[in-house]
């Protein structure tokens, strides 16, 4: 399965380019695009972003434990979160444990390759600043 994740803290509720029906076309296009079949939308919406305790985010880990979750996708690393240790514990380490494979659109990441990772820590360290 293909997770397209959301997420919209009360903080961003202001933002009309973030919001989650914008987050959900974005996924949606980009998951058709690139023939990411089997997609399964997981929202957050109204939660603080810098913890991980979101309800549909532990929902999506725990699939992903299972084995159910082949990628995760966000529009950017932002929408994952804003606490720079943390992320890099799921982009380092959890991710590649599971052999789950993590795209953010907008920040070009994309697990599969190195090349265009390299700045990944320090926008995921700025988002949290």
């Amino acid at each position: 399965m293909t997770a397209l994740y959301c997420h919209l803290s009360q903080k961003d509720e202001l933002k009309g380019d973030s919001s989650i029906q914008n987050q959900r076309a974005i996924l949606k296009k980009y998951a058709k695009d690139n023939g990411f079949e089997n997609t399964q939308f997981f929202v957050d919406d109204g939660y603080s972003v810098v913890s991980f305790s979101r309800l549909a985010f532990q929902n999506l880990i725990e699939m992903m434990e299972q084995g159910k979750v082949e990628t995760l996708i966000t529009k950017d690393l932002f929408r994952f979160g804003r606490n720079y240790i943390e992320i890099g514990k799921y982009t380092e380490l959890i991710f590649p444990r599971l052999d789950v494979r993590y795209i953010a659109i907008n920040d070009n990441f994309d697990s599969l390759y190195s090349e265009g990772n390299e700045l990944a820590p320090f926008k995921n360290l700025f988002n949290e600043w």
